[in-house]
């Protein structure tokens, strides 16, 4: 993964289904990113600009789907697109809402081949986007067990729709993010439930059941990144959530997240979201649900 590509921390936490981000914006302004969740991405009157899906490019007309895989870079650009109207409707849901054992079921074969395919990008024909606009628009309408089970029905219409395109050539290399390890599990468990205290390198190698010197190199070894930037990456995703969910100054949000001032969150912050806390909560402005 290129280091240019920001790793995207998204605000939907393990006790969420699925999250849906609704927005009328101007432009696209969000850099280049790939993040764990899968992300159905629904764009109506942006022709004219630029999509970035893996290693494939296109400029996009006035009505698209796209479904993205977990760790795949992507992300649309206002290039040539003169309207001031752009609307875009976000869904993400988790790698794991339908585990690996439920897809071997004969039934759900079709999601699991379109989950397959989803790792290079997958973009909808537009009779199919006809054919379930209503539904997805409407999604934000439903509520609880009914939301789950009409983004369940969503997904198998689009697995066995017709005319789909899958983008990248070559799909990134994904196999650095399955962990697979149970120590790695508890830490993660671990900093995610102590977020917002102090944290150290020996309290997390003690969950581990390992000397600090050796969990700082499995730690890096299994995930690519040091404890204090695993540790970032949680807490920035919480804070996140708590810029799209509350109106908690930043502050104040800094401090609920285990920063220990707001010059660090700040900066820590647009390193790895690619914007300002301020910018990222007037990015999600419009409808915002988590089921």
């Amino acid at each position: 993964m290129s280091n240019n590509i920001i790793r995207e921390i998204t605000p939907l936490t393990q006790s969420d289904c699925f999250t849906l981000f609704s927005r009328v914006k101007k432009e696209f302004d969000f850099p280049l990113h790939y993040h764990e969740e899968y992300e159905l991405n629904f764009i109506i009157n942006a022709p004219g600009a630029r999509r970035i899906v893996g290693d494939h490019i296109d400029v996009i007309g006035d009505l698209e789907l796209v479904l993205i895989g977990p760790n795949l870079s992507h992300a649309w650009f206002t290039h040539q697109c003169t309207s001031g109207k752009i609307q875009e409707l976000t869904i993400q849901f988790h790698k794991e809402l339908l585990d690996d054992r439920l897809l071997k079921r004969n039934q759900l074969s079709f999601i699991r081949n379109m989950f397959d395919r989803a790792q290079s990008g997958i973009l909808f024909s537009r009779e199919t986007v006809h054919q379930l606009k209503d539904r997805i628009l409407g999604l934000d309408k439903k509520t609880g067990f009914d939301s789950v089970l009409e983004l369940f029905s969503i997904l198998h219409d689009l697995s066995i729709s017709k005319d789909m395109k899958t983008l990248s050539d070559s799909a990134f290399d994904n196999s650095q993010f399955n962990y697979n390890s149970r120590r790695i599990e508890k830490a993660f468990e671990y900093m995610n439930t102590n977020y917002a205290k102090s944290i150290s390198l020996a309290d997390v190698s003690k969950v581990a059941n390992m000397p600090e010197s050796s969990f700082s190199r499995f730690i890096r070894a299994r995930t690519g990144k040091t404890f204090i930037d695993s540790l970032n990456d949680i807490r920035i995703g919480h804070s996140s959530r708590m810029l799209i969910d509350t109106t908690q100054t930043a502050a104040e949000i800094a401090y609920n997240c285990g920063f220990n001032n707001i010059s660090n969150f700040n900066r820590i912050f647009k390193k790895k979201k690619g914007c300002t806390p301020k910018e990222f909560r007037k990015s999600f402005s419009g409808t915002r649900i988590f089921i």
